[in-house]
């Protein structure tokens, strides 16, 4: 419109346009400013009218669902259905239900909850057990639901009843702990047995529980919702999830007095959870591989007895090692042609008697292991290890020099408890070996020989280790072992206290180490497990309050005081 009414008035008053051009030129120039303006101005009000319209966002949503309104309501008394429907205030959804919801009391069939595997804002409960009457049930669904969005947890959600007339209100709470390592136990179920006419001490290993909780990610444990009474409280790591101790594939963990509601709300000692020692009992026999056979047992046995019934050659050689590990017994024999054996197995009053067949015709030949690093420290032995059993060393045939090629005496020896050569010598720091071991130098329970080796290795100066050393006040004379470990707790070395004084682990590589220390009550030289039957706590262990650095170059001087 504005460009037509102007082009009007120049055509209306063109008797008075000059001959020179350049006016009617600044006319149109000025006339495109003035709609490229009323242009950008449209274009701005358009787009600004549109953004009201669109979310502009804010802040992220860091709040977790809440409950709105349950049908029946929580804590309803007299309860009498077996649907629960649960409306929250938004979408969520379940994560690891299966895993993470207790009931307690606890029921033989787990409730069915829907639905698992959409989001819902109702989340519905179908009761496929007898209730008991007079009792307060939780539904505890741990940390498993959380909204749809975001997935804010809805943490230790509670879904609480009563099929009596009343809620039972008590609570225990406390915390438990790895009895040997310092890890932290997680999902650790919680027992509590009510001490009646029909409780014993073995009710753990036979019935459920009168109610159960669960420490999830955390080492506490907290009960709501108790009756008083007198109970008995136990910590299990249950890998069938059933609430019954296997003492085979469960850990367990116990208090030794009893829990008296409503007196001990809180209980102040930490439940050390532990893998209890089975009774031994036998297994198997087979033929592994030619030469070897296995005797596979369950339970703890370092005295088993293998009687070799079978008449056999006098040059007939045997080896025998535990497993490291497992609760196998490794017999090593040399070549026979039988077509089976037959032994007597006796480990304190046991005894068994089994027929080993023979039937593998192909035997390993000799391998020897060298160690993969150069370097030996100044405080370990320096090993060999084979996959046979090595019976023979043939001294020889084995050389140990030093940089100056100067022989070195030594002392080679075979282990008791593995299949392992070692050298005992003289060893200098900083210095550079060569061990040149020339064919058939060792033979094996085979009559094998082993190649032409040689390892060339070196200790370091003096300078590259590092020290701890240990001022230990020990008022009571408790014997206290001590550990040294390093990087998930693997064993550097142990030492045994038994009074106040001073121990040190001396040629440390530099790195961060720990300190645990074992209280060795009955002074036999190891930890000692605990026993549900017997009701004894395994031996009792401190850590360190905190991890040791060892520099190269450098002593660390530490106090202790050995507490009771």
């Amino acid at each position: 419109m504005l460009q037509s009414q102007l082009q009007s008035n120049l055509t209306q008053s063109s008797h008075k346009i000059p001959k020179n051009s350049s006016f009617i030129c600044s006319k149109i120039d000025e006339l495109k400013k003035v709609t490229s303006f009323l242009l950008f101005v449209c274009f701005i009000c358009f787009f600004s009218c549109a953004k009201r319209g669109r979310p502009t966002g804010g802040p992220k949503d860091i709040d977790p669902p809440l409950m709105v309104v349950a049908d029946p309501p929580y804590e309803t008394t007299n309860f009498n259905t077996n649907e629960i429907e649960i409306e929250f205030n938004e979408y969520v959804k379940l994560k690891d239900i299966n895993k993470q919801l207790i009931v307690s009391p606890p029921q033989k069939n787990r409730p069915l909850i829907t639905p698992q595997s959409t989001a819902s804002r109702y989340l519905t409960i179908k009761i496929l057990d007898t209730l008991i009457p007079n009792t307060t049930y939780t539904f505890d669904f741990g940390n498993s639901v959380e909204d749809n969005n975001e997935g804010n947890k809805l943490e230790r959600f509670k879904y609480v009843f009563s099929t009596g007339s009343y809620i039972d209100s008590l609570t225990l709470e406390g915390t438990v702990k790895n009895a040997y390592k310092e890890e932290k136990a997680k999902n650790i179920k919680m027992l509590l047995y009510r001490i009646d006419s029909t409780y014993s001490d073995s009710t753990v290993y036979k019935r459920k529980p009168d109610y159960v909780t669960s420490t999830l990610d955390s080492f506490a444990y907290r009960f709501t919702n108790l009756k008083d009474g007198k109970y008995s409280l136990f910590a299990l790591e249950d890998a069938s999830d059933d609430y019954i101790f296997d003492p085979k594939r469960d850990r367990i963990g116990f208090r030794n007095k009893p829990v008296v509601l409503p007196r001990d709300t809180v209980i102040e000692d930490i439940i050390p959870i532990f893998k209890s020692i089975i009774p031994y009992k036998f297994k198997i026999a087979k033929e592994s591989k030619k030469g070897k056979i296995i005797f596979g047992y369950e339970g703890f046995s370092r005295d088993l007895e293998i009687d070799l019934l079978s008449d056999v050659p006098e040059d007939f050689k045997t080896v025998t090692f535990y497993e490291k590990g497992k609760d196998t017994l490794n017999f090593w024999h040399s070549s026979i042609e039988r077509d089976s054996l037959v032994f007597k197995i006796r480990s304190k009053s046991e005894i068994d008697t089994v027929v080993v067949k023979l039937r593998k015709k192909k035997l390993d030949s000799l391998e020897i292991s060298l160690p993969t690093s150069t370097y030996l420290n100044f405080k370990d032995t320096l090993f060999l290890t084979s996959n046979n059993p090595i019976i023979n060393i043939d001294s020889t045939k084995i050389t140990l020099i030093n940089s100056d090629s100067i022989k070195i005496a030594y002392r080679p020896f075979l282990s008791s408890v593995e299949k392992k050569v070692g050298f005992v010598f003289d060893k200098k720091l900083n210095t550079n070996y060569h061990l040149s071991i020339l064919p058939e130098a060792f033979a094996d329970i085979f009559d094998q020989k082993n190649d032409s080796l040689r390892y060339d290795f070196k200790t370091k100066g003096l300078e590259k280790y590092g020290d701890i050393s240990f001022n230990v006040t020990n008022p009571q004379n408790i014997p206290v072992i001590f550990e040294l470990t390093h990087s998930k707790e693997i064993l550097e070395e142990r030492k045994v206290i038994k009074n106040s004084g001073t121990i040190s682990f001396n040629y440390l590589d530099p790195k961060k180490y720990k300190v645990r220390m074992i209280y060795d009550v009955n002074d036999n030289g190891k930890w000692d497990t605990g026993d549900v039957l017997k009701k004894t706590q395994p031996e009792k262990i401190v850590y360190y309050s905190e991890e040791i650095n060892v520099r190269a170059n450098f002593s660390v001087v530490e106090s202790i005081t050995i507490k009771n």
